[in-house]
């Protein structure tokens, strides 16, 4: 595991969060959702080592965080906030740059694989028209995906993002979330990012903290979704145009989570499987092949082994 918090007690004065546990691989892309005030920027920021614990411990590669410098940290995690401060005479290009700042002195030109990674990045999140525009100039929307432009080029195993989403319409929260989970599976970066818009976002997400109530509840996004009824209004999203879903025959809630654990993890044609929910597992038909699955993990494991 690349994060891992132990028994944490997360808040101020007051504890927001008690005793937390739960950790992150490299690789994972992970959804934090909660109403607001629970302390989902505590946790963020407790995770940078900006606000101490109250108690417990958090740990990033098997060293404790208390013991990072804060140029450590920012080697190891790249951070956007919803609310950043803007600085207004800088380029979309000069912003996106600045996370390669990390690894020199400021008054060192960036190399020129640094600047062709830059460019590529701008590509990649479709801002190459505002290459050069002023950042005061710019939406709401383009600024943040230029702030996050900014972390990805950082480089660090992890990114945080605190509402990516927010100011963007549904094809720029696409554009982000498929970029997002691109950098976690082709570049094995550990992706949390939180936001509201929990529906669209779950379907990019591999795991979700939720913070309820004093608790923080973690585990994967299809199990942790039916373990909490209020979080579920049945619907089915259609975001990976090379996966052919398969016949599912179960009640709306699980054969949601299921489209959405299968379109997220296979780009290929199931149409030959049939999962069937049947007394809290699921049988899975194949050609002749029948298989029962506990869980969602299983599942994925056994639709693996099938070429």
């Amino acid at each position: 595991m690349h994060l891992k918090i132990q028994q944490a007690n997360l808040g101020y004065n007051t504890t927001l969060v008690s005793n937390a546990n739960t950790h992150l691989n490299l690789g994972e892309v992970c959804l934090l959702i909660g109403n607001n005030g629970v302390g989902k920027t505590t946790l963020i920021k407790s995770i940078l080592h900006q606000i101490p614990l109250l108690k417990g411990d958090i740990f990033i590669k098997d060293k404790n965080i208390r013991y990072f410098s804060v140029k450590e940290i920012a080697e190891q995690i790249a951070v956007v906030f919803s609310s950043a401060p803007v600085p207004q005479n800088h380029t979309v290009e000069d912003l996106i740059s600045l996370g390669k700042y990390i690894y020199y002195p400021f008054y060192f030109e960036l190399k020129k694989a640094d600047r062709e990674e830059v460019l590529h990045i701008i590509e990649e999140l479709n801002l190459l028209q505002y290459q050069h525009t002023q950042l005061k100039n710019l939406s709401d929307g383009n600024l943040q995906k230029a702030f996050i432009g900014r972390a990805i080029t950082q480089n660090s195993p992890i990114i945080i993002l605190d509402e990516p989403t927010t100011h963007l319409d549904e094809k720029n929260k696409i554009t982000i979330l498929k970029t997002l989970r691109k950098l976690a599976k082709e570049q094995n970066k550990l992706i949390l990012f939180s936001s509201h818009d929990w529906r669209l976002a779950k379907e990019f997400a591999d795991k979700i903290w939720y913070v309820k109530e004093g608790s923080l509840y973690s585990g994967i996004v299809e199990d942790l979704l039916l373990k909490h009824d209020e979080l579920l209004n049945p619907t089915l999203f259609e975001i990976n145009e090379k996966f052919i879903a398969p016949k599912i025959t179960a009640p709306d809630t699980y054969k949601e989570m299921l489209y959405s654990l299968l379109q997220k993890n296979f780009q290929k044609d199931l149409s030959s499987f049939h999962f069937e929910f049947q007394h809290n597992s699921w049988l899975i038909t194949v050609g002749s092949s029948t298989e029962q699955c506990e869980s969602f993990e299983e599942i994925i494991r056994f639709v693996k082994t099938i070429h």
